[in-house]
Parts: C-alpha cells; structure tokens; sequence
C-alpha cells in the first residue's frame, strides 16, 4: 500500500507526527523488510527529537525505544507515519520524541535492530556556552555511483587517491560540532542521466522505472548514516531534489520522481513546530543562535524551480501566493535578540557569489534579511568556497567592524560527480577569499559578540581559511 504524499505532509504541518499513544500499539514484526537503515535525526523543536529511518516494508506502528541509559531504555515513543511514493523500494518511518531534557544526551534505537545509537538535544535558548556547527552545501554520493578517483564525460575533478571524502572528514571531526546544515543539493541522485550519458555507470535505459536514481539516493542515505544517526541533520531544498534529470530531458522522470517528492518524505525538519512548511521552510532555537532556513527553489516571485522559472524544474509552489515570506517576516520579527543574540539563516541559491547571481532570490529576501539585522546568510549552489563581507545592498562593510548588514558566506564545494566550479574573474567586489576545492565550513558561536568560521579541505582535514565577525554588543 502507498500512501500518497499529501497525507504525509498534512499530517507534519499538523504536528501529529508525535511521540506515540500513552499505551503503544505493538510494534511491527520483526523481520528482514522491517530492518531499519538510513537512520537519521533532527530537531524537532525546543525539547524533541525527529528520528527517522527507511525500512522495505510499511509499518504500521514504527517504533523508538529510547532513554538516558544504554542499558536502560525505558521510553518509547510510536506514530503511524510510514510513507513511501511511486519508484522508491523503501518506506519512510518517522516518529517524534517529546518532552526530553534540552542538552542532553539519550540513547535509542528504532525497533527491529540490536544497535543502540545516541544524540544530544538542542541547547536551550540562550545558554551562553560556546558551540559549532558544520555546513555543506551541494555533496552526492561518493564511490562508483558519484564522486570517485575517476569520472565519466562531462564532468571534473576527481578525487585524487588517499583523499578523504567529505563524508569521512566530517566523520572525524563529528566531536567538534553540534549538527550538520546541508543547505541544499543533498544526494544527486538526479545526476544518474548524466552519468549514464557519460559512460560513467550503467548504460542509458529508460525503461528501469526509475531504479538508478533510487539506487543512488539510497547508497547517498546509507553513506551519511554514520553521521545522521548521531548528530542531527538538519536540511534545505536545492534544485537537485527538484526533479529526476535536473531539467535536462523532462518528460522521462516518473512521477514519484517529480516535485521534491523523494526530499518530502525522507527528511522531517522542524517546520511544526516553527509555524514553517514541510521541509521547506523552517527555524530552530540552539544556545544563542536562532537558525532559519528559507527556500530559494519555489514559492516566492519569480522563483526559478517553478514552472517558467529559470530552472525549468516544472516544480510547485508548496502554499498560497506570498506564504513564504509571509512567514520569514513574522519569524525573524518574533526573535528574541537578548535569549538568542545571533540570527543565522541559510537559503541554497546566492546572490552574492563571484558566477551568476539569484537576482530573484535577492530580490525576495535580502530586504527582510536586513531589516531584521541577520547576522550570517550561508549558501551553496555555486562549487566552490567564497566568503564575502558584510553586505548591504551591494555595499561591503568588513566583518571585524560591527556591521550592520549579514555576512555572506557561499560553500557547494561538498563534492559530488560533477566536480568543482569555476568563479569567475575578476572576483566580485563583496569578495573576500575564494578556494576551489572540496571541503566544509565549521562555525564556532563563541559568545555573543565572537562569531568564527573555518574552511576545513576534506583531502586532509587542513584548515585553508579563518574569519571572525565580532558584533559590538553586551553579552
């Protein structure tokens, strides 16, 4: 049985994908097609945690054990959110853990699995202790099926043997940072025409109902297992989870491959309980930062995944005319700047980027992200690293200056079968140190007036940039 996306997501805007009734329903039976993979958590708000994992088979009651102690976990919570759409070989199960202790640690586990695995809970509003967190933008999956030693044709910049992947340099940092913001551009799975094209993998063939894509975003899922079983994943749409082929010959893709469908159902960002849409749109409180994430791909003027946008994605809207911003508006006015200081916000297309620019995304959003003083906006789309100034309406203001306008920071450089972009030259006057190369960003919230950022190269793990924004303000 299929149960068709708008239930899903009906029931998300709802808040009812929640910890389970006050007397658990039994869970499902064990058995090799109700195995969980692909475990992955995130926020869910203040005191709550979205787990979440594929199985091969639909449960109907999809199960978390958890607790304080791995020895001991005496909780349990249940929903009956167990969806899947047309082409995907797997169900997604997700279910809310509610009412925990904020900056905590718990150990859990879904049913069907001898593994135990733990997270640690958002940090309350305003704790003034100091964190990280990591972000990338635009990484695929690594191996044959993506970003490996070789390449097929028209792509670039292979890996060069010994190199670590992003993945694995994330993974032997991942004591160092809170959570993970992949802000768009997540599994590339749509680059499988493109491979095929290139003599990369299997030869073209239409006629396999969509099942090199499946396998692809599948074997993406399975690769950062590691990572989203232990650290909260949190994510932002990109034009690649638009559609199948990325626009390229449309009128293949099948239609559970159309629409953002697989991106609607594998992930459960904490849009319920931040007032924001699905996985779209969304915020989150975590020590003293307010986190927001908005959507540059549809559902605002001009918007370029559209149908006529540029993007040529034949994709959504998601809500009514003037929804989004609408939302972003009573967000950022909403915030709190003595509980949460800093206001950090990440959209996948740039405007302020050394190529071409989202001229309509900087329409939409760059005045409200202005008006209401966000002090860091991070992108990606672009393949390459770029940190910029403070900007204001194209005027650079230097970061260790208390500006007044958000700094720009661009990182796609994640790796993926395509490989590295180019900037173009000369570099654009916001610019402030470009680098062609994988890697990922590390942000440090030292107090609230210190705010600092690495480039760390994933080959090796070396640092190949450094910038602090200081705010002049009381703590």
């Amino acid at each position: 049985m299929s149960f068709k996306i708008a239930v899903f997501t009906a029931a998300v805007a709802a808040g009812t994908v929640l910890a389970g009734p006050k007397c658990p329903k039994t869970p499902d039976q064990c058995t090799d097609r109700t195995a969980p993979s692909q475990i992955r958590v995130a926020y869910a708000g203040d005191k709550a945690m979205a787990v979440s994992w594929n199985t091969k088979s639909q449960l109907a009651h999809p199960t978390v054990y958890y607790g304080k102690s791995q020895a001991k976990l005496n909780k349990i919570a249940q929903s009956q959110i167990s969806t899947t759409y047309p082409t995907s070989s797997t169900y997604n199960n997700h279910v809310v853990l509610s009412d925990l202790d904020e900056d905590t640690l718990y150990y859990y586990k879904p049913a069907c699995t001898n593994a135990t695995y733990s997270f640690t809970t958002s940090r309350k509003a305003g704790k003034k202790t100091p964190f990280s967190f990591a972000m990338i933008g635009d990484m695929g999956t690594f191996g044959p099926d993506g970003l490996s030693t070789t390449v097929g044709q028209g792509a670039a910049n292979p890996l060069k043997p010994g190199d670590l992947t992003t993945i694995q340099s994330l993974t032997s940092y991942k004591d160092s940072y809170d959570f993970i913001w992949h802000v768009g551009d997540i599994a590339y799975a749509d680059s499988w025409l493109k491979e095929e094209k290139g003599n990369y993998i299997t030869p073209y063939n239409t006629s396999d109902n969509g099942a090199e894509y499946d396998k692809i975003l599948n074997e993406f899922y399975d690769q950062v297992e590691g990572l989203s079983s232990v650290k909260p994943y949190m994510v932002g749409p990109g034009n690649h989870e638009a559609n199948c082929d990325n626009g390229s010959d449309l009128g293949i893709c099948l239609p559970g491959q159309l629409n953002f469908t697989g991106y609607r159902h594998h992930w459960n960002m904490p849009s319920a309980s931040s007032g924001g849409l699905e996985n779209f749109w969304y915020s989150f409180d975590h020590g003293m930062v307010h986190f927001v994430m908005f959507n540059t791909e549809t559902d605002f003027p001009n918007a370029p995944d559209e149908p006529g946008g540029e993007g040529a994605e034949n994709a959504g809207p998601f809500a009514p005319t003037g929804a989004q911003l609408a939302w972003l508006k009573r967000d950022l006015a909403s915030v709190d700047r003595k509980k949460t200081p800093w206001v950090v916000a990440a959209g996948h297309r740039p405007w302020y980027v050394s190529t071409e620019v989202c001229a309509e995304c900087q329409a939409a959003f760059e005045p409200l992200l202005e008006e209401y003083g966000v002090d860091l906006v991070l992108h990606g789309h672009k393949h390459f690293y770029e940190r910029h100034a403070a900007v204001a309406n194209g005027t650079a203001q230097e970061i260790g200056d208390n500006p007044t306008a958000p700094w720009y920071v661009v990182n796609g450089a994640a790796g993926h079968y395509d490989g590295l972009d180019t900037p173009s030259t000369p570099y654009a006057s916001t610019s402030r140190k470009v680098i062609v190369a994988y890697g990922w960003s590390l942000f440090t919230v030292h107090n609230c007036t210190h705010l600092s950022t690495q480039f760390i190269l994933s080959s090796n793990n070396t640092v190949l940039d450094s910038a602090t924004l200081v705010k002049d303000r009381k703590c």
